[in-house]
């Protein structure tokens, strides 16, 4: 097999591929993080790599002027998204490829932090998310964006309109977090224990839902990643 390159964003030690790291590795794909604490991603190319992910972090599209990083990683990704080069994002990732599409990306009605599944759409023939039917999903962001032009809704929630998105075979923006790992969710919530704390959220209530449903979406989910890889076009 013929190995490829698969380039990740990572903001966040922790907010890493989860669960979507065995399914590429299985179809043929080398991983590359590329932390931007220490790697400035304007320093890129962005056509380089077979797929680009971007992943999620604790910071906002409109925090740009505090985090520079922000603006590189939009312009990263409107040169691969002209391109229609393979490109998935997830929780900040997607806001910023809706933000690279010329979407708005705000703040939304509250923080959506927890366990629950997507309302998918009927719209799209081939809703690459319908092996999430039913499956009990991880929410863990405060902002939400409009449906770039040109783009397929592909699932919503009661709190978020628009929860994922896709253009074509080759770019998928999900809001949710279909990677997390049950083993590693501890993480989490050590990692955001404050913005726990300030949402009024229990840590308790989240662990024990993780245990729940973890097992049962790192399933669905490498199933998600599999079936969409094997739809690319290149």
């Amino acid at each position: 097999m013929t190995r490829r390159t698969v380039q990740a964003i990572r903001h966040i030690g922790f907010e890493d591929l989860g669960s979507f790291a065995a399914p590429l590795r299985e179809a043929g794909y080398d991983i590359e993080y590329i932390d931007v604490a220490e790697r400035d991603p304007a320093t890129l190319d962005p056509l380089a790599a077979e797929l680009l992910v971007v992943l999620g972090g604790p910071i906002g599209v409109y925090d740009h002027d505090a985090y520079p990083v922000v603006t590189d990683e939009i312009r990263l990704l409107r040169a691969r998204l002209a391109a229609d080069r393979p490109t998935l994002g997830i929780c900040l990732g997607a806001q910023l490829m809706a933000a690279a599409s010329g979407a708005r990306v705000y703040p939304g009605p509250a923080k959506e932090i927890g366990w629950s599944a997507l309302d998918l759409s009927d719209e799209a023939a081939l809703n690459p998310l319908a092996v999430l039917r039913g499956v009990p999903v991880l929410h863990w962001h405060g902002d939400t964006f409009d449906l770039p032009e040109g783009c397929t809704l592909l699932a919503s929630t009661p709190l978020c309109t628009n929860q994922a998105f896709s253009r074509g075979p080759n770019v998928l923006g999900l809001q949710f977090h279909p990677e997390v790992l049950g083993a590693r969710f501890e993480h989490w919530l050590l990692g955001h224990a404050n913005e726990l704390a300030t949402a009024g959220i229990d840590p308790v209530a989240l662990r024990l839902d993780a245990r729940r449903h973890a097992g049962r979406l790192e399933q669905a989910g490498a199933a998600l990643l599999t079936g969409w890889l094997s739809r690319l076009t290149r």
